[in-house]
């Protein structure tokens, strides 16, 4: 019955270390997105839901003015509007588009970023990356110059 006791005492301390070192990795992933860490830049798409994307035209892109006015590249079509920023969610309300006319994956990868944008989506900015998630997907997007 000691030795159980002892070990207990023992094992009790680094499990508890354990957990708080685990709330701290935590902490630091789900920091909130404030305004400055995302505006003024242009954002360049790389992968949805975790998946590099290969282009054969431009590049999907989110370009944010310092005023959140959002415009950018969505796969074939321009958008444009004013992005919001809420306890790190992130979306463009009344989002315009151009209407031009493409197909396959260039017309697949502008359905899923279109609604990502219209939709409350997370924002995690981590170094030089921009990702944004919901229910349905992830973006991730690569700091650019911007245009």
């Amino acid at each position: 019955m000691m030795k159980k006791r002892f070990l207990a005492a023992l094992v009790l301390p680094m499990m508890l270390a354990a957990c708080a070192s685990n709330d701290s990795n935590n902490e630091q992933v789900q920091t909130m997105t404030n305004q400055t860490d995302i505006a003024a830049q242009n954002w360049v798409l790389t992968k949805i839901d975790n998946q590099v994307i290969s282009t054969e035209t431009e590049a999907p892109n989110l370009q944010l003015a310092s005023d959140l006015n959002a415009n950018g590249n969505a796969g074939c079509n321009r958008f444009f509007g004013q992005a919001e920023l809420q306890d790190g969610k992130l979306r463009i309300e009344k989002m315009g588009l151009t209407m031009m006319a493409c197909q396959g994956p260039g017309q697949d990868m502008e359905q899923v970023m279109s609604k990502m944008l219209m939709d409350w989506s997370t924002a995690t900015v981590a170094g030089d990356e921009l990702t944004l998630k919901n229910a349905s997907h992830s973006l991730t997007f690569s700091r650019a110059d911007a245009e």
